[in-house]
């Protein structure tokens, strides 16, 4: 028996629905996760609990996973000792010289956004913190410095090539059914993914078409002009008090600004060089044979396998695992140094930063081991879900032109509903990468045209997910940035949504013209001639002297 047939469908329907319902990310997956291994144990719940705790031990016991659970968990102590040494205040300083217009402060907070991209709540809160005084002095809007905030959060940590969420997405993408037949490492299909990343793509160049036009539309424009006549950067009446802001350290006057681009540049420059050094490595270890010729040491391995294809086949978890350790031990040793952190308080902001990151891992966690039931097959204790939906896909004559377009809005739906993205990813990569992989299979595509196949889905599932998380009231980094921008929630959610479904729509014009091209760059030439016109549409005859 290669699969459970309809059976399969119950836990991530069940755990779609819960989310729905409770709100409840951990629970909905736990319970998803349960409710498969009854079905594997024939309805014996002392079986399927066993069964369970046995599927939870082995996601943590893969190697990759249990790398990539320590890379977040790091990164977290990283982000730690970064608040703590006040050098994000001390970035905000030096910006503040430098910043003299309005649009000059939405451009620069934006910039800041992109450069702090290994962590979303970090980057919320910090660039918040950082920027509320210089965007005031410019009375910019606490509703649209929120809108910045969380437009530089999420879209830019799901397409940033290292980041906690990045991983993440490649592990889901490694384990997934059918991912072994495209032939390519989970890093190199990361990167040919992102341009089929419509809505994050979008989503992010939309702060600067607003920041340098100063077009504004909806109730982001009200927001904007009663900043701009001095009534007040956020309504009170309206909307109530502002969200508390939270300080994330310390006016120190020892730290500048460098402080905070070192760790941050330390960790892309090891990481850049631990991809392709770490391939060699592997391939000097087991001493393999390559065109004939024996690799048994470091230097005959760079001189077999070219930089390219080392970088392309290297382990991300091994060559992301090394960075984030050597970045934390020369961060720690230079923080120290400078005087910037005590032995005592480095290790208290450590701990404090991977406590933080504990709910992210639980998710991890549960997502993989769900993943692992969905596509396991009954005989390694799974239920064959992978194989049932390709078979019912590709048999029922579903097109593949339409796969885009329908996991885009999917995954918009959920993770609108559940306020996350990592749910959202945790359900929907396990179940579509099976299903691209045998529609492009049976409409003839091998190589490099059956990868083309399955990029446009995978794209269009990390947007519908970003969507989620950039738009939901119930979102996480939604309700950071408010914090962060302390601006009252439900004003930055009233005027974020409208520039949020307008980037939706765009994308859904986008996946469908991928769909049918399967080329990444039509389907973006596309999308810019629908975002462009319809802005200038939205906001015709709106500009504002605010803006200037």
């Amino acid at each position: 028996m290669d699969d459970f047939g309809i059976w399969g469908i119950i836990p991530p329907a069940l755990t779609i629905v819960l989310a729905l319902v409770t709100k409840d990310v951990i629970l909905s997956l736990f319970v998803g996760i349960f409710s498969g291994a009854m079905i594997v144990a024939g309805g014996n719940p002392a079986l399927a609990m066993m069964n369970l705790t046995d599927t939870l031990a082995s996601s943590l016991a893969d190697s990759w996973n249990i790398r990539i659970f320590m890379f977040c968990g790091l990164l977290g102590a990283l982000v730690g000792m970064l608040a703590k040494t006040g050098a994000a205040w001390a970035f905000g300083q030096w910006a503040s010289k430098r910043v003299k217009t309005k649009a000059g402060a939405l451009l620069f907070t934006w910039f800041f956004g992109l450069i702090i991209f290994i962590d979303d709540y970090f980057n919320s809160l910090t660039i918040g913190t950082v920027m509320r005084p210089i965007t005031d002095e410019n009375r910019v809007s606490r509703a649209k410095l929120a809108y910045i905030l969380d437009s530089t959060a999420a879209p830019v940590c799901i397409i940033a090539p290292i980041s906690s969420w990045v991983v993440t997405v490649m592990s889901y993408i490694k384990s997934s059914k059918g991912f072994d037949q495209l032939e390519i490492s989970e890093f190199a299909y990361f990167i040919q993914v992102i341009p089929y990343n419509i809505y994050a793509l979008f989503a992010i160049i939309m702060v600067v078409f607003i920041a340098v036009s100063g077009r504004d539309f909806g109730p982001m424009r009200r927001s904007e002009e009663r900043a701009a006549s001095g009534e007040g950067l956020f309504n009170k009446e309206r909307f109530g008090e502002a969200a508390g802001s939270v300080s994330e350290e310390h006016n120190n006057s020892k730290a500048h600004f460098s402080d905070m681009l070192m760790p941050i540049g330390l960790l892309i420059i090891l990481a850049v060089i631990f991809f392709p050094v770490t391939t060699w490595m592997a391939a000097a270890k087991s001493s393999a044979l390559i065109n004939g010729q024996a690799v048994d040491s470091f230097k005959a391995a760079m001189l077999a396998i070219p930089l390219g294809k080392a970088f392309n086949d290297t382990d991300a978890s091994v060559a992301l695992m090394y960075a984030m350790v050597v970045t934390i031990a020369i961060t720690y040793i230079y923080y120290i140094g400078r005087k910037l952190l005590s032995v005592k308080t480095a290790a208290n902001a450590m701990i404090e930063g991977f406590k933080s990151m504990v709910p992210a891992l639980i998710i991890l966690t549960l997502a993989w081991s769900i993943g692992s039931i969905i596509k396991s097959s009954p005989a390694d204790g799974g239920l064959g879900l992978a194989n049932y939906l390709s078979h019912l896909v590709v048999d029922g004559g579903f097109q593949i032109y339409l796969l885009p377009v329908v996991v885009f809005m999917l995954s918009c739906l959920i993770s609108f509903s559940t306020g996350t993205s990592w749910g959202t990813l945790a359900i929907m990569v396990p179940i579509t990468m099976p299903i691209s992989v045998a529609l492009g299979q049976a409409a003839g595509f091998d190589g490099t045209e059956l990868l083309n196949a399955s990029l446009a889905p995978l794209g269009a599932v990390l947007g519908g997910a970003i969507f989620g998380d950039h738009a939901s009231p119930i979102s996480d980094t939604t309700i950071l940035s408010s914090t962060g921008a302390n601006c009252p929630h439900l004003e930055h959610v009233a005027t974020q949504l409208p520039y949020a479904g307008f980037v939706a729509v765009v994308a859904i014009i986008g996946h469908i013209t991928a769909g049918l091209t399967r080329q990444p760059y039509v389907s973006l030439g596309v999308a810019a001639f629908v975002f462009i016109s319809g802005l200038f549409f939205l906001t015709r005859n709106k500009k504002s002297d605010y803006a200037q």
